[in-house]
């Protein structure tokens, strides 16, 4: 049985509005962690991003940022101290991003802070899971 058009239109307006207003919650919340740690949001944004050394470009994709925008950021981030840039050991074009002593210790931070009072903690582990998965299955390229 085929789902009325008016009522799907409905659905994908709610959806749309819901996402949203959630996307601009998180983005609130990262914004105020941002200013008690006295970094911009974009800052922590690659800080939490930074769980491994990684290049600038799969920085910036990961914080979903032109790569110009991520060079920027970690360049504040190495006048800080707080990364470091080293030659990949694989790709010799490519330099790795490497969090220092000073830099694991501020990740720590970030991570605990943004997950402190995180607009998630309403749902249950399994309901954020799923959450998860059903983000996933949306914005995964369609095979």
């Amino acid at each position: 049985m085929a789902r009325d058009p008016s009522a799907s239109s409905q659905i994908d307006r709610d959806v749309c509005k819901l996402v949203h207003q959630f996307a601009q919650t998180l983005d609130v919340h990262v914004r105020r962690v941002s200013e008690e740690l006295g970094l911009t949001a974009s800052q922590v944004v690659a800080l939490r991003e930074l769980s491994e050394p990684i290049t600038a470009r799969e920085l910036a994709a990961r914080m979903s940022c032109e790569a110009s925008n991520a060079t920027f950021v970690l360049d504040r981030l190495e006048q800080q101290g707080l990364v470091e840039r080293r030659p990949h050991p694989t790709d010799r074009r490519a330099k790795q991003i490497v969090l220092t002593p000073a830099g694991r210790r501020s990740r720590t931070t970030v991570v605990r802070r943004l997950s402190t009072q995180s607009p998630l903690t309403p749902l249950s582990a399994a309901q954020q899971e799923t959450l998860r998965e059903l983000l996933q299955a949306l914005v995964e390229p369609r095979r």
